[in-house]
């Protein structure tokens, strides 16, 4: 998931033009909107959906096409994070339509019965999703979610300048690279990698295994540069500011594409697949127009234009000869047999965030 946004330079420059061309910008900006909606001002809207997706996740011209064959009018919000998007729909329950968060957050609204059980009649082009992607162990037969884009969690390496082959977690707990690791500033990640390091499951709610996971966390402080987030380290990595880095998969092929001296690996131990999904508001007044909305997104050809968009990886099984073979972006089955999927438990959660406190 994209994160934050740069504001300094839109700050400055907006400082400088603001005395003498205020009328402009009204102008201008009038324009820009004249020319973003160009051919959709004659749409008779028949209804609203309100659509919640993680920031700069979408090919937004996707969803003008959506509007214009569908005359269904999107208003489209973004968050930052699961943790955010959670708050915000339990402060505003009626505020949005269709979410798109990720496993854990989709288990938990489950388990809390926030959502709307999905028509997969309504829905056909689930059909075009890879079955290695379908049927989570948090809704075995897909009552709740369709699956929107994929990937794993791993280690972003330098080819030059490691002086082993990078298989294992364990790598980053080297004190040869003392400050030249870059660690992930997610607290699931984090924990969950050192307990599948450990041997252990990444959902564990063991006090001895996440006291042990605890101690390695420790570790990595001393060694780590810092943590960051998964966009930040891959940047940081393309410049050859760190040697190792844990980042998703999306940023990994985004890294490699910009500087081939780098290289991703799913370690042997295991990780996380995560999958973020389409769910539906219990709550909704459009419930027709949450499953045109999904449909529409399972198109294969519209996944493409997303999987362009943002560097990830859609599902959508019958887009992805136009990416080759790329052995980032599409995972093995047998590396998939290695991984796991995050899953909520209140307790659990409870335990994670004051270890994370602890080791942060």
């Amino acid at each position: 998931m994209k994160k934050l946004i740069k504001k300094t330079l839109i700050f400055a420059v907006s400082t400088m033009i603001v005395i003498t061309t205020v009328s402009c910008r009204t102008n201008n900006k009038s324009l820009t909107q004249s020319s973003q909606t160009s051919g959709m001002s004659n749409i008779k809207y028949r209804e609203t959906l309100r659509v919640f997706n993680a920031s700069e996740y979408i090919d937004k011209s996707t969803i003008m096409d959506f509007e214009k064959e569908f005359a269904i009018k999107v208003e489209y919000a973004e968050f930052e994070s699961n943790e955010d998007m959670y708050e915000e729909i339990l402060n505003n329950p009626n505020a949005y339509d269709v979410l798109i968060p990720s496993d854990y957050t989709i288990h938990r609204l489950i388990k809390e019965d926030r959502l709307a059980k999905i028509d997969k009649t309504k829905i056909p082009n689930i059909a075009n999703v890879a079955e290695e992607y379908l049927k989570p162990v948090y809704d075995p037969n897909n009552d709740f979610v369709v699956p929107y884009m994929v990937g794993t969690l791993g280690i972003l390496y330098n080819k030059k300048q490691v002086t082993a082959p990078v298989e294992r977690w364990a790598v980053l707990f080297d004190p040869q690279y003392n400050g030249k690791v870059l660690m992930l500033n997610s607290q699931r990640d984090s924990i969950g990698l050192v307990l599948k390091m450990l041997g252990f499951s990444m959902n564990s709610n063991d006090d001895m295994e996440l006291a042990r996971a605890k101690k390695m966390l420790l570790t990595a402080r001393s060694i780590a540069s810092g943590y960051y987030e998964s966009e930040e380290i891959r940047d940081k990595m393309v410049a050859g500011e760190g040697v190792l880095g844990v980042v998703y998969s999306g940023d990994a092929k985004t890294a490699v594409d910009r500087n081939p001296n780098l290289a991703y690996v799913i370690p042997k131990e295991g990780s996380n697949k995560w999958v973020d999904g389409f769910v539906i508001m219990k709550n909704t007044q459009h419930l027709e127009a949450a499953h045109k909305f999904i449909n529409f997104m399972c198109r294969p050809n519209i996944a493409v234009r997303n999987m362009t968009s943002i560097g990830y990886t859609s599902p959508i099984s019958g887009a992805w000869a136009e990416f080759g073979n790329n052995k980032i972006m599409f995972t093995t089955l047998e590396e998939l047999a290695r991984c796991e999927s995050f899953l909520y438990n209140e307790q659990a959660s409870q335990k994670y965030s004051k270890l994370w406190s602890e080791v942060r």
